[in-house]
């Protein structure tokens, strides 16, 4: 899997508002933007069902006018976690984590 291909996918759907998650790989790459959003800062080998507990408090929490970022909010919250898990979904996080760094 070429990650370029999940961050690609999760960006235009925020951007469009439209469609779900699909898969650990865009899970991945969505949690970590959501992190940086949220200033977490996760450890990049979470399992799935790790990842997803440590980001399921801020979702009722996390407040924000950006039509995109509520997306990116529900995108998370909808998706049910698959147990899979490959090296590159800790690349994955680690792109969504510098997502919105200057």
């Amino acid at each position: 899997m070429e990650p370029i291909l999940a961050k690609q996918s999760v960006d235009i759907k925020c951007k469009i508002q439209a469609s779900i998650l699909m898969g650990n790989y865009e899970f991945y790459y969505a949690a970590g933007r959501f992190c940086a959003l949220t200033g977490q800062k996760p450890e990049l080998s979470l399992q799935p069902k790790e990842l997803y507990a440590l980001l399921q408090p801020l979702f009722d929490t996390y407040e924000t006018n950006n039509k995109q970022e509520a997306y990116l909010v529900k995108l998370l919250k909808e998706y049910k976690v698959l147990e899979e898990y490959h090296e590159q979904m800790a690349q994955l996080l680690q792109m969504g984590l510098n997502s919105y760094e200057s």
